[in-house]
């Protein structure tokens, strides 16, 4: 048995796709998953399955999504190792002028092919940061999340991937669920 996490994009954000946690795990279990474990009212899922295909995971998560509820949304896939990589690999941890509270993680669903790098470091506001890996994109914003250009929606639309973003605590703590299972 493997141990993945799940992350929803764009439910129960601002009164849309509503979805109770307890009826999304039941749609989980359905599929024969495993150890289904929900964090916060968002979307992050952690659970164990058989040893599959990431996409695949994806695919059936997402038909299963659509088939329960009634609308489709993204999921990304990871294994515990590629989370955990992708904490360990944070740039912005190893600054100990950044606040931890001002740390972003945005999830892409697959490695950008090409994007123009300077387009998207010209919306950086004062003291924010930005740093890409393979598959993840680690944001700095000192001035909250909310106030930032540098957006779920934005960095979507200049890396031609999908995504979605989770501060870091969230993504902290899903690794430390994994990780008891």
């Amino acid at each position: 048995m493997q141990v993945y996490i799940s992350i929803l994009r764009g439910i129960n954000v601002s009164g849309h796709n509503l979805v109770k946690m307890d009826a999304l795990h039941r749609s989980y279990e359905s599929l024969g998953f495993q150890n289904v474990t929900t964090y916060k009212q968002s979307g992050n899922m952690v659970f164990t399955a058989e040893d599959s295909e990431i996409n695949e995971l994806e695919k059936i998560i997402s038909e299963q999504i659509e088939k329960d509820f009634g609308f489709v949304v993204s999921v990304i896939v990871l294994t515990i190792d590629r989370l955990k990589e992708i904490v360990d690999n944070n740039p912005f941890l190893k600054d100990s002028s950044k606040d931890v509270a001002f740390l972003h993680a945005t999830f892409l669903g697959s490695k950008p092919l090409s994007y123009n790098q300077k387009d998207i470091e010209e919306k950086k506001q004062d003291g924010e940061d930005i740093d890409y890996a393979d598959n993840v994109v680690y944001l700095y914003c000192p001035n909250g999340y909310g106030r930032t250009k540098l957006s779920n929606n934005f960095l979507e639309t200049k890396l031609k991937v999908i995504a979605t973003t989770r501060n870091w605590k969230t993504t902290s703590e899903l690794l430390t669920i994994a990780q008891r299972i």
